[in-house]
């Protein structure tokens, strides 16, 4: 079936399609999922953070959270210490092989996704770019919908 011209139809849906070859890829070439490396994304930006800071980060439950950052720690690519100040906080952050394993895992993503951003101009790239950040940026003002008002 081909996509409707709904553009929010379209980004959710080419979203879904490269989370899930994200994934697939990841796991045949490092053995992480899309999940462990997002985690691993965070990290890179905020080097010691709490799991609730990480849920709220990716948008996910502190279970599913605290499951991945198990499988992180048996792989030896986080380690997790209890926060001085507040005893039922952790702090988690990742490893030398953890931040390395984050950087091959760009690459990867980077080279797997090569093809398909070598179809668009180099303008077209830096527009889409620019247009992606705008709508981030608008979505993330706020955690509820912004109301929609009829006309």
């Amino acid at each position: 079936m081909r996509p409707t011209n709904n553009i929010g139809y379209l980004i959710q849906r080419l979203a879904f399609v490269l989370g899930r070859q994200s994934d697939q890829v990841l796991q045949e070439q490092l053995g992480i999922g899309l999940s462990q490396f997002k985690i691993l994304m965070v990290l890179g930006w905020h080097s010691s953070v709490q799991q609730r800071q990480i849920a709220d980060n990716l948008g996910q439950t502190e279970a599913s959270i605290s499951r991945q950052i198990k499988l992180l720690k048996d792989k030896g690519l986080l380690t997790t210490e209890i926060s001085p100040s507040n005893r039922r906080e952790h702090i988690t952050r990742p490893t030398a092989k953890g931040q390395r394993l984050s950087e091959k895992a760009i690459e990867v993503l980077n080279d797997y996704h090569a093809p398909m951003f070598a179809r668009l101009r180099d303008k077209q790239q830096a527009e889409l770019l620019e247009s992606l950040t705008v709508m981030y940026d608008f979505a993330c003002m706020t955690e509820k919908p912004h109301s929609i008002t009829k006309k």
